[in-house]
């Protein structure tokens, strides 16, 4: 490490909340698939800043885009149209099959919108506001308060309790849990289609569809997180496209704006004409003119660069590749996940294959203690699984 950086990360620790244990490089730019810190060394990326960059580093069209934007108008506040926010919602239905759209600033703020829509919309049935919400153990929706409080991880919530109440937890892909869990007030069945932080854990078709009909019939809303796994990342441009299971609500956000901060839920004719109402919810940034017009292009390129056909190609590829990793190594147990969201399970912890591989120029996350995660932007090649799969392989080797 030169001295430049190892002063930068020294006045980093002293300025910044050490809420993160941060890997210690600082990135100074991308290209493609590739970063670069401070001192020019490359790294081959494969996560995309947690699932965030599927259009790959420095995109000219979306550059362009975003700085056209910026030189006509950034923000105005949700008392006002802009066109930006206009298009983006058109096009975001248009692709997700939902009817109505709220933008927010991340992915937890979604979650926390979607949670409020829920519990409206069966406040305006009964008038009680004691109905329940069932999430998923495993589940991870976000830091703040609500969705911590539908995050099925006690570690995360222990020291920040008591949530906001009358949660339930059930176990993915295990239908009788939920059917524990449902009583005459539970208003909401959450979970994320496919499983990030929890481990790499796709909803099975079956699961989905039996959730689905309980939901319909009794008028329990379906919300699906698709913060990590939507956008293309699956195999479709969300992740319950592939089972036809649509919910209730649905969130979005990560790749959704490629790098800018944006986010949103979006709801059904049901739920969006009888829930949320002028008053009941805001956002200041919300839907601002730079995150939108960020909105657009993105999904404008995931058509015009055919993004969803090249992680269908790559994919199984990736999957190919992970499985013979699998059986040349006997501390790989599984390796499990959908599309370009993939992770191997190791039979121990995973941080020292993580910082060995950094240092030979791969960017590597884990999901748990003991999976390594691969989420790369969604522009790779087989190429570059290849050339990850090289360097990946001489760390295991090390081991």
């Amino acid at each position: 490490m030169s001295e430049k950086m190892q002063q930068i990360i020294d006045e980093a620790e002293q300025a910044l909340l050490h809420t993160y244990n941060r890997y210690q490089i600082v990135l100074d730019r991308g290209d493609g698939v590739y970063l670069y810190d401070i001192d020019g060394k490359k790294y081959l990326d494969f996560v995309s800043g947690i699932a965030v960059f599927a259009l790959g580093y420095n995109n000219k069209a979306y550059n362009d885009a975003l700085k056209n934007q910026i030189d006509k108008l950034l923000h105005t506040s949700n008392y006002y149209y802009n066109v930006p926010a206009i298009e983006a919602a058109k096009k975001i239905k248009e692709v997700s099959g939902m009817d109505r759209v709220f933008f927010t600033n991340s992915g937890a703020e979604a979650i926390e919108g979607a949670i409020k829509a829920a519990r409206k919309y069966a406040f305006l049935k009964d008038g009680k506001n004691d109905h329940e919400i069932i999430a998923m153990n495993h589940s991870f929706h976000g830091r703040t308060f609500g969705a911590l409080s539908v995050t099925g991880n006690p570690h995360y919530r222990e020291a920040f309790e008591p949530m906001i109440g009358n949660v339930k937890f059930a176990n993915l892909n295990d239908f009788d849990s939920v059917l524990d869990c449902v009583t005459d007030k539970t208003c909401a069945i959450i979970m994320e289609t496919v499983q990030g932080e929890g481990g790499i854990y796709p909803a099975s078709e079956d699961f989905l569809t039996k959730v689905r009909k309980l939901c319909d019939e009794k008028d329990i809303l379906l919300i699906l997180d698709e913060i990590q796994c939507g956008m293309g990342r699956c195999g479709y441009m969300y992740a319950w496209q592939k089972y036809g299971v649509k919910p209730d609500i649905m969130t979005t956000a990560k790749a959704l704006g490629c790098g800018v901060p944006v986010g949103a839920f979006l709801l059904n004719e049901k739920v969006g004409a009888n829930s949320l109402v002028a008053g009941d919810h805001g956002t200041t940034y919300g839907g601002n003119p730079f995150a939108c017009a960020a909105i657009n292009k993105v999904l404008d390129l995931f058509k015009e660069d055919n993004i969803i056909e090249n992680v269908n190609e790559v994919a199984p590829y990736l999957e190919q590749k992970l499985d013979e990793l699998k059986e040349k190594y006997d501390f790989i147990i599984d390796r499990r996940g959908a599309g370009l969201m993939q992770g191997l399970v190791f039979n121990r912890p995973v941080a020292e294959v993580i910082n060995k591989a950094l240092e030979k120029g791969l960017i590597l996350i884990n999901a748990g203690a003991e999976i390594i995660r691969f989420v790369p932007p969604l522009i790779i090649t087989k190429e570059n699984v290849d050339d990850m799969i090289e360097i990946l392989d001489s760390c295991l080797g090390d081991l």
